[in-house]
């Protein structure tokens, strides 16, 4: 898959004609979550110049990332994937442990898609304080 389509369908249609940052984070209200939220919020004007639209996603319920981006005055859209569908097509849901149960996790990557809806970069298992710094550094030089 390399098409914004073929991970949320006609969902796409509204990121259209603007550079798309996807990140991925596990979940509402979590440390390296909430940090990484703040950040890619901190340059939210950053991106805008560029042409590029900030949006996370995880399997919280939309009402969690209310309550989330409320309590952090965050400004970036933040879908709610609960089924994981669309994190299962990118791939980032992982066999895990814990508290010695086998989990599912959600792998924490940005995946940037350019005006077209084409994939033009992925970033895995990124580093929740780092990665909305590198994610604008790529988009400024790339695109």
């Amino acid at each position: 898959m390399e098409n914004l389509k073929d991970y949320i369908g006609d969902k796409a249609d509204k990121y259209l004609g603007k550079n798309l940052v996807l990140y991925v984070y596990p979940k509402d209200n979590t440390k390296g979550c909430t940090l990484e939220g703040q950040e890619f919020n901190r340059l939210l004007a950053d991106f805008e110049k560029l042409d590029t639209l900030v949006v996370g996603i995880s399997k919280d319920s939309e009402k969690s990332h209310e309550k989330f981006a409320d309590k952090y005055d965050l400004k970036q859209e933040l879908l709610s994937d609960p089924d994981r569908e669309v994190l299962s097509k990118l791939d980032v849901v992982k066999p895990g442990k814990m508290f010695g149960k086998d989990v599912l996790k959600t792998e924490r990557s940005t995946f940037i898609f350019d005006k077209e809806g084409k994939l033009v970069k992925e970033f895995r298992k990124v580093d929740p304080e780092k990665n909305p710094e590198e994610v604008l550094a790529y988009v400024r030089e790339n695109l």
